[in-house]
């Protein structure tokens, strides 16, 4: 199978392409090699054709001979403030636009979406007393007081985390939620208009070898390991006892695989979204405490600190994945640990694509 995966340089993308590589597929590799993600000035590796998504040409050209894309560019993270607005909004969403919109004229079919857990905003919360609720948006003065808990939106009871399933309401919270929700839409118009097969894999936080540097971007465990480099301790936000989903790489580049060998299968005209997890939720704290022990270096630092626009509980029942392609991860927490503690950053000169 021919794949053209868009953002394929990148930390997720070029394991996607090794994974494809092992088991036989072309991989063709787009990458706009945004500095956030690869550095200032980073060149663009063999094989990768550097473009941006949002080039009707570029695209176009890439697609000939194509059976499959593996949608992965996008700007990530929750960024710096509103301001980035535009720039998550042109690089995810007219991106997206423009890449289906090629396709449809190429008469590419298959598509496999780099979705994300933020699309929900907060995960499932049971009430003792009202059973399962939805809380609304933390308030900046509870965050301020130290209140990070959501209480319970009808008695104010303190509320019970659970697994949020793929059928669950979206809520997104922030810009880049909004972008990542808008990218399905477009996914599932595309399908519904052409008879393309879709699938949505909304991932949980990755982590492991390639994560990008220290950057407004990161992902919290690149930010943990980047202090740990530097002999700084790891500064944990709020409690620390926000529960989370930490999934590796390798993982999620093998469930990419997986699906797109099954995209034949699928009946035409639909998007369906899958949970990427581990299934093994821990908290930002736990994490920090793992991964410092790894690096042997100074324990984590809980400072209460804030964002606007987290979430507190977000956490993937990965279920349905398991059941219909047979996909399981293979990296346990530990062992993923102890690996990304060893391995080196993306930084202005490590971009690679194996």
């Amino acid at each position: 199978m021919r794949v053209l995966v868009t953002g394929g340089a990148g930390f997720i993308g070029s394991h996607i392409v090794d994974a494809l590589q092992e088991r036989g597929h072309e991989p063709v590799v787009l990458d706009a090699l945004l500095a956030s993600a690869h550095g200032e000035g980073a060149g663009a590796p063999p094989g990768v054709v550097r473009a941006d998504v949002r080039d009707a040409d570029a695209v176009r050209a890439l697609l000939r001979g194509v059976d499959a894309v593996c949608h992965q560019a996008a700007m990530v993270g929750l960024g710096k403030d509103f301001a980035d607005a535009p720039d998550y909004v042109g690089c995810n969403d007219l991106g997206t636009a423009v890449l289906l919109a090629a396709m449809a004229e190429a008469g590419t079919a298959a598509l496999v979406l780099a979705g994300s857990m933020v699309v929900y905003g907060e995960g499932r919360y049971d009430c003792p007393q009202d059973g399962p609720v939805r809380p609304g948006p933390r308030t900046e003065r509870d965050l301020r007081e130290g209140r990070f808990e959501p209480p319970c939106p009808r008695c104010g009871t303190a509320l019970l985390p659970g697994l949020v399933g793929e059928d669950a309401p979206v809520d997104p919270r922030n810009v880049y939620a909004a972008t990542k929700l808008t990218q399905e839409h477009l996914a599932a118009s595309w399908a519904r208009a052409t008879g393309g097969r879709a699938v949505s894999l909304r991932y949980h936080n990755v982590y492991g070898p390639r994560m990008p540097r220290d950057t407004p971007y990161a992902g919290v465990a690149s930010l943990f390991r980047s202090a740990l480099a530097r002999g700084e301790a790891p500064r944990v936000f709020e409690d620390g006892g926000q529960l989370r989903d930490f999934v590796h790489v390798r993982d999620v580049a093998a469930a990419n695989v997986a699906v797109l060998e099954s995209l034949g299968d699928r009946p035409s005209g639909t998007l369906t979204p899958y949970n990427t997890g581990s299934g093994d939720p821990r908290t930002v704290g736990q994490m920090a405490a793992a991964l410092a022990a790894a690096c042997g270096g100074p324990a984590p630092q809980v400072t209460g600190e804030y964002r606007l626009g987290d979430v507190r509980h977000i956490t993937a029942d990965s279920s349905r994945l398991r059941a219909d392609l047979g996909w399981r991860p293979a990296v346990g927490f530990a062992e993923g640990m102890a690996e990304f503690a060893a391995s080196g950053l993306r930084g202005m000169a490590d971009v690679r694509v194996s």
